[in-house]
């Protein structure tokens, strides 16, 4: 038989190293031919745009490039598959191309509504008596995947946003008059990359002075009380902030993309604003933006390195029967860390979110406790022997032309 892997939802510096993960074990399968590429996820199924991956990834060192190339390489979409009981017709569609292509196991990396697709067109396939195998592959920055211990995708974004937020403290720390700095992080309604930030504090720093994330309501009278507190004692405070805290309305755009989130950012810049209004002092907010998601010069060996295993199990896993199944991390052992690959099904994880948990949380609801580190430092350690040209990362990228 042949399959098929595309990518989905939003980039991360592992994303690309999942895809290697398929395609390595594919190879090594003597039923498997064909190894196709969908472009931009879901529709390039649908509108049977897909490529020979065979005829793009030629060698080991293109597969090793390509682990460490942040980003979808394939392009990717936010396309929400609708009720097949109400409209089966994109449903057909897939169908055709998958049929037309040989296709018999089909893999998506993806987040939360990525497993939506997989759950939605598996339970299609299963009525239609379809024998196609749909397995998801997870990812996000967001780290707000149910049942997984934590998301490819994760690890290299904490490694980056702690990393920046040292440099940071650093800078802020050579003036000798009193300032204040907030960062703001992207997390929608978890705040585990927020909460990341926190590692620091295993290393001797005092910074992040204050966290906040959108676990706990968000008072911008206690956030003033907080930051005055703060300066009290240090010269610079530093403040780490989710992009998705509370707050008034007109903050945010308010545009929604197709699955009815929000696009949020401005949370940093209202809060600078207020700082000054209200204290005085020196302030600035930073954006870090989409850095978190695609800076793969500070990514994490071991964030890499389980990218690519998911992925290839995900290839064992459809080959041994299954379908309709997401692959998750479970942690077996904090000291040493270890985890093992398992499967749940995807209707436990599409639509679904994991939140951080309370006791993660400082009571005061502005920090994250000493107790919490545990779970991040593992997830940071290690780096690549990056592949550099002319001084920068190299990457591995398929010709336009091509994905057109």
């Amino acid at each position: 038989m042949n399959i098929a892997v595309a990518q989905s939802g939003g980039p991360t510096c592992a994303i690309n190293a999942s895809l290697v993960g398929v395609f390595k074990e594919a190879l090594k399968e003597p039923q498997i031919d064909a190894i196709f590429g969908s472009v931009n996820g879901i529709e390039g199924i649908i509108h049977n745009h897909l490529v020979d991956l065979k005829t793009l990834i030629l060698t080991n060192d293109d597969m090793e490039l390509l682990r460490q190339t942040p980003s979808t390489v394939l392009g990717s979409c936010r396309y929400k598959l609708p009720d097949y009981s109400e409209d089966d017709s994109v449903y057909k569609k897939i169908l055709e191309t998958l049929e037309q292509r040989q296709i018999g196991a089909f893999f998506y990396i993806g987040g939360n509504d990525s497993m939506d697709t997989v759950n939605k067109l598996s339970e299609y396939f299963r009525q239609e008596s379809v024998d196609i195998k749909v397995i998801g592959i997870p990812k996000t920055i967001d780290n707000d995947l149910c049942i997984t211990d934590h998301t490819p995708g994760f690890g290299s974004a904490a490694k980056y946003v702690a990393a920046t937020m040292r440099e940071i403290v650093r800078d802020s720390s050579v003036y000798s008059i009193p300032s204040v700095t907030i960062v703001e992080v992207m997390g929608r309604h978890a705040g585990w990359l927020t909460a990341s930030s926190a590692v620091l504090h295993a290393l001797g720093e005092t910074a992040p002075h204050l966290i906040y994330v959108p676990e706990r309501s968000f008072s911008l009278d206690a956030f003033m009380r907080d930051v005055r507190q703060e300066m009290a004692k240090h010269k610079a405070v530093i403040v780490a902030v989710s992009e998705g805290i509370e707050v008034p309305e007109g903050v945010q755009s308010g545009v929604v993309d197709n699955f009815g989130h929000k696009y949020l950012s401005g949370i940093g810049k209202y809060l600078e604003e207020a700082v000054r209004k209200e204290i005085g002092c020196k302030v600035r907010s930073i954006e870090l933006n989409v850095m978190q998601r695609c800076s793969s010069h500070l990514s994490s060996k071991t964030d890499i390195d389980e990218a690519e295993a998911i992925g290839s199990e995900g290839v064992k896993c459809a080959l041994n029967g299954d379908t309709g199944k997401v692959m998750v991390f479970r942690r077996v052992n904090e000291m040493p860390y270890t985890i093992v690959i398992e499967t749940t099904s995807a209707a436990n994880i599409a639509n679904n979110e994991k939140f951080l948990p309370d006791d993660f949380i400082t009571p005061s609801g502005n920090n994250i406790c000493d107790s919490a580190l545990s779970y991040f430092l593992p997830l940071i350690q290690g780096e690549l022997n990056t592949i550099m040209e002319q001084g920068i990362p190299k990457h591995f990228a398929i010709q336009e032309s091509v994905l057109k």
